[in-house]
């Protein structure tokens, strides 16, 4: 059986070196070449306004090599809107700035001024003796009912209009590409 096999082989290095079946090359190592920038520049922002969701939030990020700059904001749910400005670079690392605004600015109250009140003299009371009365044993009585008094005057809401679609602008920018939406 081996004979039967070294027979085969030599077969067929005799037809691949007469030319009859086409040798392979082989493999050549194929490296991809990534592009490097040395210096990395880009320019980013976005900016959503959507008068039906009340959302809002805005950020503009930089980059000039390792240094990145950027600030960020959005309305929180407690009534203030948080502006974020931020720094990264190879040196100091992540740094970030955080502070809030109130969205509606506080209205100071009027002082309040209070007139004296007039003094007026009454003239004496004199109390006359109460007359006596003798009730009857407490009996059962109909049930008690609640006379309202007017109807309470409510004022119709508004109607609801549907605002507009949300206004959202993006904007993306480097030396190669500039993106505007």
């Amino acid at each position: 059986m081996a004979f039967k096999f070294t027979i085969l082989f030599a077969a067929c290095i005799a037809v691949a070196s007469a030319g009859v079946v086409p040798v392979a090359a082989p493999f050549a190592a194929v490296a991809q070449v990534e592009e490097y920038d040395p210096h990395p520049q880009y320019t980013y922002g976005y900016d959503v306004k959507d008068a039906l969701s009340g959302d809002s939030k805005t950020q503009v990020e930089t980059r000039d090599g390792d240094l990145v700059q950027g600030q960020y904001s959005l309305n929180d749910a407690d009534g203030y809107r948080r502006i974020v400005d931020y720094t990264a670079d190879s040196i100091n690392g992540f740094n970030a700035v955080v502070r809030r605004e109130p969205l509606v600015a506080a209205v100071a109250a009027a002082p309040v001024v209070a007139a004296p009140a007039p003094v007026v003299r009454a003239a004496p009371v004199v109390a006359a003796p109460a007359p006596v009365v003798h009730a009857a044993p407490f009996a059962a009585a109909a049930p008690f009912a609640y006379a309202a008094g007017p109807a309470p005057i409510v004022k119709a809401a508004a109607p609801l209009v549907a605002a507009g679609p949300a206004f959202v602008k993006t904007q993306f920018a480097s030396p190669l590409i500039s993106y505007a939406y």
